[in-house]
């Protein structure tokens, strides 16, 4: 296994284990841990990068989100209020995308395609 395999695998591993990973997305990587080393291999993988680029949230998404009534009630009063600021603190430093705990391993994940599909 290459570095990049290696790395790919562990950001995989990272980006299930996030509670803000839902089930769909976990359920596209286990599947491409199940296919691993198999005739299905890249047919997972490809899975697995449509669905991380149809998960990753927009930083515009994630602000917005993080100042709805949603979000209130999920975090409550207290912990809406540092989930905005975290949110509007991460679009002032000119990031893209959400940096939750699935968010980034998938970005990193992205960067990493050719590792995955060759």
């Amino acid at each position: 296994m290459t570095k990049e395999q290696e790395f790919v695998l562990e950001q995989v591993k990272q980006m299930m284990a996030a509670p803000s990973c839902y089930a769909g997305l976990r359920a596209k990587a286990q599947a491409w841990l199940d296919a691993r080393g198999t005739a299905t291999e890249k047919t997972a993988a490809r899975e697995l990068l449509s669905e991380i680029e149809a998960s990753i949230t927009p930083i515009d998404s994630l602000v917005a989100f993080a100042h709805s009534d949603h979000a209130k009630e999920i975090f409550g009063a207290e912990g809406v209020k540092k989930f905005a600021a975290h949110a509007d603190e991460l679009k002032a430093s000119g990031a893209k995308y959400c940096d939750c705990g699935a968010c980034a391993p998938g970005l990193a994940i992205l960067d990493q395609k050719a590792a995955l599909i060759g």
